[in-house]
């Protein structure tokens, strides 16, 4: 079997079983792979080819793109060995190609408590940031749903997300009574038509915008520690993780939100123990 071959077989496979968002994330990744490998046989590609490969289509990307690019080649030779029933070793497998193209461990971000971020919010100098701050740390919305949000998307206490990173067409995000006036009233205000971004701001002012606000209170943060922190304070609230996953997160797995609620201290831990069996 050729890597064409094995290419096409692997992209079948895929229509059926992963998101949109996965197929894009492969698509010219995988073209790359057949255009230096058309024509080679599956089992003639060596490790040596596999890391001469990667060092060139990664050569300037940072590191964990540098390790998803290594895990793609990895899953795909994966899929065909096992399809095709092929009796050679997998050429990624090795421990050269491992150390080279392994991700970076990140330390767990700190969670923000709800006082910082509230002073955060209230310290935000007009009604246009305080909904973009609120729409992130209240409603757990991602910064670019945020500034991709039309006027028409708003109807009462819902958002319309359209195109989102789950890969569906679209997905509903929910809002506190009082943000969802607060956005209305702005709207409205502001004379937005319905086919209009309600924030035309790009993500390095926002970015700046909060990292700004932070610098005042002697904190590092960034637009998706609002996000997180949604998650963190529902949880501390007694809000059930499957709630926060699928309404406020809207995540496709339960274990991706088990990572934005942040680790327990003793002390919570002690405190809900308290709540639920009394002292």
């Amino acid at each position: 079997m050729t890597v064409r071959e094995a290419i096409d077989l692997f992209k079948n496979h895929q229509k059926s079983t992963v998101k949109k968002s996965t197929l894009k994330s492969y698509g010219k990744f995988l073209d790359k792979i057949q255009e230096r490998f058309s024509e080679c046989e599956v089992v003639s590609v060596s490790s040596d080819d596999i890391g001469k490969f990667l060092e060139e289509c990664t050569v300037n990307l940072n590191r964990s793109t540098r390790h998803l690019r290594y895990a793609q080649v990895k899953a795909f030779f994966n899929y065909v060995i096992e399809t095709t029933h092929l009796n050679i070793k997998n050429p990624c497998n090795t421990s050269v190609l491992f150390k080279t193209f392994k991700n970076v461990y990140h330390r767990p971000r700190k969670i923000l408590d709800k006082e910082t971020v509230d002073e955060i919010i209230f310290n935000s100098r007009n009604v246009r940031d305080r909904l973009i701050l609120e729409l992130q740390a209240r409603c757990g919305l991602r910064i670019g749903e945020v500034l991709n949000l039309r006027a028409s998307n708003v109807s009462g206490r819902k958002l319309l997300i359209q195109e989102p990173k789950s890969g569906r067409d679209a997905e509903i995000a929910f809002m506190p009574e009082h943000i969802a006036n607060r956005l209305t009233e702005y709207i409205t205000s502001k004379q937005i038509s319905p086919d209009n971004r309600v924030f035309p701001l790009c993500y390095t002012a926002v970015r700046n915008l909060v990292a700004g606000l932070g610098k005042k209170l002697n904190v590092k943060i960034s637009p998706h520690d609002l996000r997180r922190h949604s998650a963190t304070y529902a949880s501390r609230n007694g809000v059930p993780l499957e709630i926060i996953s699928k309404v406020i997160l809207r995540h496709q797995d339960l274990k991706t939100t088990q990572i934005y609620v942040g680790k327990i201290s003793d002390t919570e831990a002690i405190r809900w123990m308290d709540i639920l069996h009394g002292k």
